[in-house]
């Protein structure tokens, strides 16, 4: 810098004589006023480029913080408060008598909400109750009479076998006394024929009187008392052939007999499987009065979580089963379903911290990120897109993210469902 001052002066010095030589010579103070207005300008420039440059570097430095600050967060406008609602329904139907809430009453779980007249239902769990007792009754007589069916199939089983067995005797024994029968009748009539030719020879000897006629009375008296004999021995032989008959008879019935008593294992069978059917019949009828206890519980149509209730069911209104009538917010359980740009989620995790300013109340939740949707939202809609086409436009696509508030967060329960809130995820 000293340098710089002392070889200014005789530049400029030296001009002055080129120009003039007639010229008066320069005064000491008007060569000093030159060198401070030299070193002034100097140092104007000097400072000039210090605050170019300084001014450059804070630029860098702020343009460096706000590039960092920038890219350490992703934010969206397309994003809204969203939760499950809960229709409510009945499960019978029936006659509102009483709508315990009103519109967007909070409640909690198991609240009673409207009552339906329960009085059908009271009727059927009498009725149901009196079948179950009917049923109970059936299946205990026929449980006692299994056994005795059983008993009793045993005994007619063996009587019938015994019958069957006396029987043949008894047949064998007929067919014995018709063959001793039918002998004596041969018997008879072989003495007959021998009778009726000793009357021959005796008449013929009466008549040529050699014997006394005493002797052909008497052979008259025998041949007749012979033909009387033949007479009593055919009807003894007819007695005994009516007594093969009956005794088969009686052993084809005594057969018959012992058939139905083998076919009493299978009644008795037959007599346990209605004592099943009616021991089903009872848990059959036991489940109808389980069922109606239960139906007279549907009369009182509780909320199945806590929430608001927006209502449509007023007193006097008569409903059917899956008729809505009224629906449930739960508050505590919302959430934000967040539409990032699909460039938005390269570096966008699970996890992620995320504050959620709401746009009616200014106010700011802390949250994070639950899940990424496993496609864009379009999709999901009822008529998603077709790109297979010759006029395709590349469009940036969005894909939902459910951001969920941290615990304690919506206390008061200000958020409600389809608010428009602006979510910025933390990336780093």
């Amino acid at each position: 810098m000293p340098e710089q001052n002392t070889t200014a002066p005789p530049a400029q010095a030296a001009a002055p004589e080129k120009q003039s030589s007639s010229s008066p010579a320069p005064s000491a103070s008007s060569r000093s006023d030159s060198h401070i207005s030299a070193g002034a300008t100097i140092r104007h420039k000097r400072n000039v480029r210090l605050y170019v440059i300084g001014g450059s570097l804070v630029v860098l430095v702020a343009g460096l913080f706000l590039w960092r600050y920038l890219s350490s967060y992703e934010s969206t406008d397309d994003a809204q408060v969203d939760v499950h609602l809960y229709p409510v329904s009945p499960r019978i139907s029936g006659y509102v008598i009483k709508v315990n809430v009103d519109d967007n009453q909070y409640v909690e779980k198991g609240t009673v909400l409207v009552e339906i007249d329960p009085k059908d239902y009271e009727v059927a769990i009498a009725q149901a109750e009196a079948a179950l007792t009917n049923a109970e009754a059936t299946a205990k007589s026929l449980n006692i009479t299994v056994p005795i069916t059983s008993v009793s199939t045993d005994s007619q089983i063996s009587a019938s076998a015994s019958d069957v067995e006396n029987n043949k005797a008894g047949v064998l024994a007929a067919q014995k006394q018709l063959t001793a029968a039918h002998a004596q009748v041969e018997q008879a009539e072989a003495n007959d024929v021998k009778l009726q030719d000793d009357v021959q020879r005796y008449r013929l000897l009466v008549e040529k009187k050699e014997i006394a006629d005493q002797i052909y009375d008497q052979a008259v008296s025998a041949a007749k008392a012979s033909t009387a004999t033949i007479a009593a021995m055919k009807a003894n032989e007819a007695a005994a052939e009516e007594g093969v008959r009956q005794a088969e008879a009686r052993l084809s019935a005594a057969n018959a007999n012992y058939r139905s008593a083998q076919t009493g294992p299978q009644q008795v069978s037959s007599t346990r499987a209605r004592a099943q059917a009616a021991i089903a019949g009872v848990e059959q009828e036991r489940a109808a009065l389980q069922q109606a206890k239960l139906n007279l519980q549907y009369t009182r149509v509780v909320a199945p979580v806590s929430g608001e209730v927006n209502k449509t069911v007023v007193v006097g209104l008569n409903v059917q089963p899956g008729q809505q009538l009224l629906t449930v917010v739960p508050l505590d359980e919302v959430w934000i379903t967040a539409n990032f740009k699909e460039t938005q989620l390269r570096h966008m995790t699970v996890g992620q911290k995320v504050s959620v300013k709401v746009d009616s109340s200014g106010r700011t939740y802390k949250g994070y990120v639950n899940s990424i949707a496993g496609a864009t939202g379009p999709l999901f809609s009822l008529l998603p897109p077709e790109n297979a086409t010759g006029n395709y436009v590349k469009i940036v696509q969005r894909i939902p993210v459910k951001i969920v508030l941290e615990p304690g967060e919506n206390k008061d329960r200000q958020l409600r469902p389809g608010m428009n809130v602006e979510p910025k995820v933390y990336l780093r």
